[in-house]
Formats: structure tokens, C-alpha cells, sequence
């Protein structure tokens, strides 16, 4: 970004100058033509995002790593132990975090190292002071994850993941393994649980003319690193946020814990679908935390609760884009 408008960014955010004041500000091309680009905030990651893939020599590494620079994600470098000085696709390779770090400036990570070793790789990751963590990788254990989840009290690094899709900010970055074509930019934000059904919400809500803010897969595993109401607080502070789709699943309490702080704290229309309504108790649903229980992370048990909290749930997923219509619609 232009120091110009990098600067008066900074402005406008810590609310030293308004909106109009800026407009009015920059009168003269190619500032003019930029401004409301300029403003428009992301959560977490932006155009400024500078990715490091950890396991980029992997076979998924690799794949995901391209696919990426074809977005348009800014990938300044990787990372696997002991294979430092290769390049792929055009991409320096390290052997540490802090390396990358220390030579391309990097702020974030993406994790594509296999179970046994990607618990250690976000630790390495957080000690190399990356501010936001994105493990792709499913199938921690959960002992490791236990680990990596103590380690990272107190840091300033934000772990989305592990078992996620990732995060993306569109026709700005995307940081994991989203299709990126689906999405458009906008006003609405997407948090999900499944990988999978956030390309199928992002498509619905692309589809009936909704472009999104920023949509964040957290992760379906028993331990993840942040939950609903992290990012719930992100986009309450975020002006360019106008609602919030939230998919969650079965397993687990985190849908019920969004519940009770949407109806406290949150002023923004919120449309959820639940997955896993046909779903028999004791039996594993795709992902490691979707499954029912000692009585708890049932269904029907979500759905109330949200919407006791007066939030709109799509019960069919096949209506969520029409529900998104029709809720947004009145406001």
C-alpha cells in the first residue's frame, strides 16, 4: 500500500480522522480512485499478509502453495527442516521459522506438516512471533494439541486450526485451501466448524449477491485455537462487517457458548445452519469433535439455543443463501 494511504489508514482506524474527512482529504488520482479500498478493513489478514508454508516441499505443501500465488496471496517463503536453499515455484525455502522471519519478514503461517510433528510446528511458528497461525493438518493428537494450546497462553499469535480450511480475506488473500473463484468481497463474514460446507455457504451467499468480508474455517477438532466468540468480538469491531454466517456441527458446547454471547454483546445479524442433525449419539461425524456425547452436542440442543438468542437458523442448508437474503434484506 502507498505510504500515503497506509498512513491515513492508521488514522482512521485509531479514530483520529472520520470517513468523509479522508475522502475529502485525497482529492487528486490515483488516491481518489483507492480510497475506499483503502478503508475497508480485513480481520486478520490482508493484501499486507506475508505467508510462510511449513511443509511447503510436501506433496500438499507444494499443491496448496501454488495455488495460493495464484490468488494473489503474497507466499515470501518456506519452511522444512533440513531442505533449506531449494525454491518452489520461485519461493525460498528454510530450514526454521525464525529464518523466514529474520530474511523475507514474514507474519504469518500455513501448516502442512504431517500429525506426528505439525504440533511442533506451530510452536515453532509462535516462537518466530508470527501473528496469526493456520494449521491445515488433521489428525493431531490431542495430548500434542494440549501441548501447543498451553505454549500459546500469553503469546500474541492467533492459531486458527488445526483440521481447517483456513481463512480469506477475498480479492485480498487467502491463507489455506479455499477455492478461491467462489468468493467475492463484501460485507459478510463466515465462521465455520466444516471445511467443506463453508465453500457450499460461500457459494449460496456469492450467489444470491453477497460478497464476503473475511470467512474463517476454526477447525473440527476436539482442541482448536480460537473458538466462535473470538472471532465473533473481531467482526463486532469490524465497520466493514454487516452480519455473520456461523456453521457449526455436532460435539461439543462451542455453538451454545456463541449463542449466550450473540444475545449478550453482539448487535449484528447472525444466520446459522447446524450440521449433523440425523447424526445417532456416540458416533464420529467426519471430524475428530463432531460427535454426541454424555448427553451434550446434540443438534436440536444447538438449534434451540440459538434461537432462543434471536438468531435465524437455516434448518435445510440448501435455503441458507435465501435465509441470508431474507434476514439481511430488512435491515
Amino acid at each position: 500500500m502507498p505510504k500515503r494511504l497506509s498512513w491515513l489508514q492508521s488514522r482512521f482506524l485509531e479514530g483520529k480522522i472520520t470517513k468523509s474527512e479522508s475522502i475529502s482529504f485525497i482529492l487528486i488520482p490515483p488516491w481518489r480512485d483507492r480510497i475506499f479500498e483503502a478503508l475497508i478493513m480485513s480481520i486478520l489478514v490482508d493484501e499486507n499478509t506475508r505467508v510462510v508454508v511449513q511443509g511447503i516441499t510436501g506433496r500438499e505443501g507444494t499443491f496448496h502453495t501454488k495455488q495460493m500465488l495464484d490468488y494473489g496471496t503474497t507466499v515470501a517463503a518456506g519452511v522444512t527442516p533440513g531442505k533449506g536453499g531449494q525454491k518452489i515455484d520461485g519461493v525460498p525455502v528454510f530450514n526454521t521459522v525464525q529464518e523466514a522471519v529474520e530474511k523475507e519478514g514474514v507474519n504469518t503461517s500455513c501448516i502442512f506438516v504431517p500429525p506426528p510433528f505439525a504440533g511442533d510446528a506451530v510452536i515453532d511458528a509462535a516462537s518466530g512471533g508470527l501473528e496469526v497461525i493456520v494449521c491445515i493438518t488433521e489428525g493431531i493428537p490431542v495430548l500434542d494439541m494440549v501441548k501447543v494450546a498451553r505454549f500459546l497462553e500469553g503469546k500474541n499469535s492467533v492459531l486458527i486450526g488445526p483440521n481447517c480450511p483456513g481463512i480469506i480475506s477475498p480479492e485480498k488473500t487467502k491463507v489455506g485451501i479455499m477455492p478461491g473463484p467462489i468468493h467475492r468481497s463484501g460485507d459478510m463474514a463466515v465462521i465455520s466448524r466444516s471445511g467443506t460446507l463453508t465453500y457450499e455457504v460461500v457459494d449460496q451467499l456469492t450467489g444470491v449477491g453477497f460478497g464476503q468480508s473475511t470467512c474463517i474455517g476454526i477447525g473440527g477438532d476436539p482442541i482448536v485455537g480460537t473458538t466462535f466468540i473470538d472471532h465473533l468480538k473481531r467482526f463486532k469491531e469490524d465497520p466493514e462487517t454487516r452480519g455473520v454466517v456461523l456453521i457449526g456441527e455436532i460435539g461439543g458446547t462451542a455453538e451454545e457458548e456463541a449463542a449466550e454471547y450473540i444475545e449478550r454483546e453482539f448487535d449484528k445479524p447472525v444466520i446459522a445452519f447446524i450440521a449433523g442433525q440425523t447424526a445417532p449419539p456416540g458416533r464420529r461425524m467426519g471430524h475428530a469433535g463432531a460427535i454426541i456425547s454424555g448427553g451434550q452436542g446434540k443438534a436440536e440442543d444447538k438449534i434451540k439455543a440459538l434461537q432462543a438468542a434471536g438468531i435465524t437458523v437455516a434448518v435445510n442448508l440448501s435455503t441458507l443463501g435465501k435465509t441470508a437474503l431474507d434476514v439481511m434484506g430488512k435491515i
